[in-house]
């Protein structure tokens, strides 16, 4: 072919995942009809085709903007049909061409080329890099043992710097991009620099796989010896008889180790601590620490779990089995279980059950657990301070153990029970760590996956475990903690919801106890709502139980000792069993008062009435606060006292009394802190009583937090303090205005018994409140 031609039109030969160098003579089937085409079309004439790669193996019309512009001039030896269809065609590289230009017709492509020569380079520089390429071609070869001694020969022949380079890239395993990068080297310098840049590089990874397969040999070689002795030491302890030895107890905890059915990552942890237990004196210390950690290993359920018995009906009847009332709390436990049913999951938000005690929190818990076919495992966190409780402790001494959350994992048996955390607002801290920070990674759906206790080492994880807490008190629970949480309130039970649970749950139970039936003890129904009135004042039932439970003592000693054969227990004899009454039910004051008013508090054992008293002598306008009083109540005396002095006028009152009137405000039960914003109307009204004479209704309680305007603040607590207001005999309660959202979850029975006012200023409370001067009312 004549290479003076500066461009001409030829054939072209687009190929996929391949590429020719000058020089190269190799086969080539062709499938593709076009390609067809322009092969029977050159040999029809000089026999001389372009051969491009192309950039998009997927292609099949490719244009110009789909091959690289650099391709190879080739001639077409030989020309074979195949019998499946292809066509095998023997072509040589001849020559380096650039791609002008590119037309389609309906049989083949041709293109425009313009032939390329080698540019000149500098002769030295050229045989110095082509010896260095040629050494490290060489070592590339005995190291890849996928080159021929007889090729590296015929390279070595080569002189030709260009020749040389090109037969090298030819060998070379390369991506059809980095050829295509060679190829495009019109420089012989630069191509053989590319060149030795390539098997620098694979020398590289060549001497790296030789390490790995060196190491990976070593490893094998170290199995087969390690197997080897391990034998030898077997034959040797079977010989002397040693068959309960350490051997023994070695293989014993091997076996058990691979039927634990561990992570990968923890077997290896077991693994490796089972050669050090092997390895250590049986009378060292060390020994004991290993085989206790890998007792722990083994016996944690790290696969084994219960199948959840998500049915929303026999949800609903377990808990209707377990518990009276607490209507919205089973409301709500079972769309947290129809969620899970439909998302085939427990995790989640973290349940919070929250009231005072005797309510059932735990009962309710248990009852979840019954309710899924799960294992029930309950902690206590009250006094906890150590937050190697939660976390376990490093097995750096004997002693060492994992935390609460691993250790009742363990009890369990299986890696999903419902766990229950009690009194979680009980935990403390102090120099040995903060329990509720690590609470946090156990109480997160996000992150308890990944559990890490101290012990165990490796993570646990949590992420199945149905977690319920339980607190009374959800202000003392730290706020991140809390957040993790969703709180759900048990307020209590009414007078109707205790007779209810005392006749279907409390007594059945202790008659049990006690070895005692319905037919050797009765309780008439009257002689029981006295024990709820005079002998319990609560928001649960555990005192109301264990006055049954007394009941039931005495009903055992009387027909033991042959006295009577059947007990009936009624309003005569119930004095006689259980003492005079503890409780008085009624008016909490016998006769309307001055100076004293009845609040409704919230405390952590439910709802409770407090009396606030005032008394006013001669002096120096001094205010004194008593009876163990919170720095909040303290600051709603002071306000009440501000507003009734900036509003003595309309209120009847001599201006000038702060000036020689000493004002005294107590809450009895002294002993008893006492706390919080909602007793401002009660104390303005027991002040504003005594400086006008005018006495507070005994029938009247009231909550609600007092501003230096007279406005009434909204309060919470709404239906615990109304529950201790019908408690207590009262007919009518004055709460904010801003809490009427809150009157539907006062039970219906309250709601009818008593009279409820929302108020929004002091005046209306006054309105409710206040009755005439004493002389007046009597």
């Amino acid at each position: 072919m004549p290479t003076t031609e500066t461009s001409r039109k030829i054939p072209l030969l687009p190929l996929r995942g391949a590429l020719v160098f000058p020089g190269m003579v190799l086969h080539l089937d062709v499938g593709r009809d076009k390609s067809v085409q322009a092969i029977e079309r050159v040999m029809e004439d000089d026999q001389y085709i372009l051969l491009a790669s192309q950039i998009d193996l997927e292609v099949e019309a490719p244009t110009i903007n789909d091959l690289y512009r650099t391709g190879t001039l080739a001639y077409i030896k030989q020309m074979l049909k195949m019998p499946n269809g292809t066509t095998r065609i023997l072509v040589e590289g001849l020559q380096r061409a650039v791609i002008n230009d590119i037309t389609a017709s309906d049989r083949y492509y041709e293109v425009l080329i313009e032939p390329l020569s080698a540019e000149q380079s500098h002769q030295a520089e050229v045989t110095a890099l082509k010896r260095t390429v040629l050494d490290h071609f060489e070592h590339y070869a005995k190291a890849s043992s996928k080159i021929s001694e007889e090729t590296t020969q015929s390279i070595r022949a080569i002189d030709e710097p260009g020749h040389f380079a090109d037969t090298i890239a030819s060998h070379l395993p390369l991506k059809v991009e980095r050829k295509q990068d060679i190829l495009e080297a019109i420089s012989i310098e630069g191509r053989l620099q590319k060149l030795l840049d390539i098997l620098s590089n694979e020398k590289e990874v060549l001497d790296l796989e030789q390490k790995i397969g060196e190491r990976v040999k070593k490893s094998m070689e170290r199995t087969q010896k390690e197997y080897y002795l391990r034998e030898q030491m077997k034959a040797i302890q079977n010989e002397l008889g040693d068959q309960e030895g350490k051997g023994s107890e070695v293989e014993t905890l091997r076996a058990q180790i691979e039927e634990a059915n561990m992570p990968e990552n923890v077997a290896e942890k077991a693994h490796k601590e089972l050669a050090r237990y092997e390895r250590v004196p049986t009378a060292s210390a060390e020994s004991s620490v290993i085989r206790t950690y890998l007792d722990w290993l083994v016996a944690l359920p790290w696969h084994e779990e219960t199948i959840d018995q998500l049915d929303l009906e026999n949800a609903e009847r377990v808990l209707n089995e377990d518990h009276y009332g607490l209507e919205k709390v089973k409301e709500r436990v079972l769309e947290h279980l129809a969620v899970q049913q439909l998302t085939q999951s427990l995790s989640g938000q973290i349940l919070c059950l929250t009231g005072p005690p005797g309510v059932g929190k735990t009962s309710l818990a248990k009852s979840v657990a019954r309710s899924l076919g799960r294992e029930f495992v309950r902690i206590s966190l009250g006094g906890v301070r150590d937050e190697a409780e939660i976390r376990g402790h490093r097995r750096t001494y004997v002693g060492a153990l994992p935390g609460k959350i691993i250790q009742g994992i363990n009890k369990a048996g299986v890696r999903n029970p419902v766990f229950l955390l009690d009194e979680v607002d009980k935990m403390a801290m102090d120099f040995r760590g903060d329990p509720s920070s690590a609470l946090l990674e156990v109480l997160d759906p996000e992150q308890n996956s990944q559990f890490g206790d101290h012990y165990i080492e490796e993570t646990y994880d949590l992420s199945d475990v149905m977690f319920i807490t339980t607190a009374n008190n959800v202000s003392a629970i730290p706020a991140p903690l809390l957040d993790r949480m969703e709180a759900i309130t048990i307020a209590g039970y009414t007078e109707i919801e205790k007779k209810a649970i005392a006749s279907n749950y409390l007594l059945p139970k202790q008659l049990e106890r006690h070895g005692l039936s319905k037919t050797n003890l009765q309780i008439k129904e009257d002689a029981l709502v006295k024990v709820i009135r005079y002998y319990t004042r609560e928001a649960g039932v555990r005192n109301l139980e264990r006055e049954l439970a007394a009941i039931c003592r005495k009903a055992a000693k009387t027909i033991v000792t042959g006295e009577k054969k059947k007990v009936i227990v009624t309003l005569k004899t119930l004095e006689d069993m259980l003492g005079k009454p503890r409780m008085r039910y009624g008016q909490v004051e016998e006769k309307d008062q001055i100076g004293t008013a009845t609040g409704l508090a919230y405390t952590t054992a439910g709802g409770d009435t407090l009396s606030i008293e005032v008394s006013i002598y001669g002096g120096k306008g001094e205010l004194t606060l008593t009876g163990h009083l919170g720095d909040v109540m303290k600051e709603s005396a002071r306000a009440a006292f501000s507003y009734i002095r900036s509003s003595a006028d309309t209120l009847g009152i001599d201006e000038r009394f702060h000036e020689n009137t000493d004002i005294h405000i107590h809450v009895p039960e002294g002993a008893t802190p006492k706390d919080g914003p909602s007793a401002g109307i009660t104390i303005a009204i027991a002040l504003i009583s005594a400086l006008t004479g005018r006495v507070v209704k005994k029938e009247v309680g009231m909550t609600g937090e007092i501003t230096l305007r007279g406005r009434v603040l909204l309060i919470g607590g709404v239906k615990e303090k109304s529950m201790s207001a019908h408690r207590a005999g009262l007919t009518t309660i004055l709460l904010p205005k801003e809490n009427a959202k809150d009157l539907e979850d006062i039970p219906e029975s309250i709601r009818n018994d008593i009279s409820i006012h929302l108020v929004s200023h002091l005046d209306e409370v006054i309105q409710y409140a206040l009755g005439g001067r004493r002389d007046e009312s009597e």
